[in-house]
């Protein structure tokens, strides 16, 4: 028997504020044909004044739970994806925790941009496969709408707030490609290509900044890294393209996801896209992905779903799990 890390239980939250596109025209040299033709954005969601990155993670992760059957107290660990915790420290991991009321275990925080989910999804599978921990809470979540140049019409478009939250429990499978579970995972980084895409404060600057993209270089970079880490995550599994149901992509911009399945050689009636509802969520945009395409009853018990991602850093990477 192999051990093998299984989706528990899956949920998301989004914040209630709806901005569409139209909201932009006002303050940009903006459209709302423009940024659809150029992303498949129509609206996304903002977090209120006051609601935080460990709000929204706390009630993606309440949602999980809920579907899981579970209890907090039932968990062994939560890993956080997040590029916009509350604090500097602690970790938003440990908020969530004490949200709810969870007093055992330990918590901690993922940080991998954009990449975050799957960078998460694989550290929990480690803790899951070397016995460390029987369930982890993993949870994507981002309040990127605090961290926006509201002149820049080239990035505050495309961004928005939210969370999405799994939980992993250990199980036995056979050690084959059918067991439900995490089958294979792949993770990347460059530090070279660290300017293209980050946020000009921090520590050193002692100020939040805002987040710097140079679109063009990052798109040029994701369709080449997403379509082969996908490749090298389905072979580490001893499966390929066509075994795949489904492609949940980091929803970045339709035109990268179009792209990145058409070099998987993978049809678009097989990803699943929620670019348009929520723009970019960064680490959350993921989790919030799979649990959105499990309610509107594409993603079933049993099918194969891959998931890649890239952000800044660049870090990128790729997971290969049967649902």
């Amino acid at each position: 028997m192999t051990a093998r890390a299984q989706v528990r239980g899956v949920g998301h939250y989004l914040p209630d504020r709806v901005v569409p596109n139209a909201a932009f025209e006002d303050t940009l040299d903006t459209t709302d044909e423009w940024i659809r033709s150029r992303t498949g954005i129509e609206r996304r969601h903002f977090a209120a004044e006051g609601q935080t990155t460990s709000d929204l993670a706390t009630r993606a992760a309440r949602a999980a739970l809920e579907d899981a059957g579970l209890e907090a107290a039932d968990l062994d660990a939560i890993v956080l994806a997040t590029s916009t915790a509350d604090l500097t420290f602690p970790s938003a991991a440990t908020m969530v925790q004490a949200n709810l009321g969870m007093e055992r275990g330990f918590a901690f925080d993922v940080q991998a941009v954009c990449a975050g989910f799957v960078y998460a999804l694989t550290n929990a599978n480690a803790l899951i496969l070397s016995g460390q921990a029987q369930r982890v809470l993993v949870i994507g979540a981002e309040t990127f709408s605090r961290i926006m140049d509201w002149t820049d019409r080239g990035t505050c478009v495309l961004f928005g707030d939210g969370a999405g939250a799994l939980i992993l429990e250990r199980a036995e499978g056979d050690g084959t490609a059918a067991d439900r579970g995490i089958l294979a995972t792949d993770l990347h980084s460059d530090g070279r290509h660290r300017d293209i895409l980050y946020v000009d404060g921090g520590v050193a600057t002692q100020t939040t900044g805002h987040l710097r993209m140079q679109g063009k270089e990052v798109f040029r970079h994701a369709v080449e890294k997403l379509a082969a880490t996908a490749h090298t995550a389905l072979d580490r599994a001893g499966l390929g393209p066509e075994d795949v149901d489904w492609i949940v992509p980091h929803q970045a911009n339709l035109r990268i996801i179009k792209a990145t399945a058409s070099r998987m050689g993978v049809p678009m009636d097989k990803v699943v896209v929620t670019v348009q509802d929520h723009g970019n969520t960064s680490a959350a945009s993921i989790p919030l992905a799979l649990s959105v395409g499990v309610a509107r009853g594409q993603i079933s018990r049993g099918d194969l779903v891959v998931t890649e991602a890239i952000g800044g850093g660049l870090a990128w990477g790729a997971v290969v799990l049967r649902w």
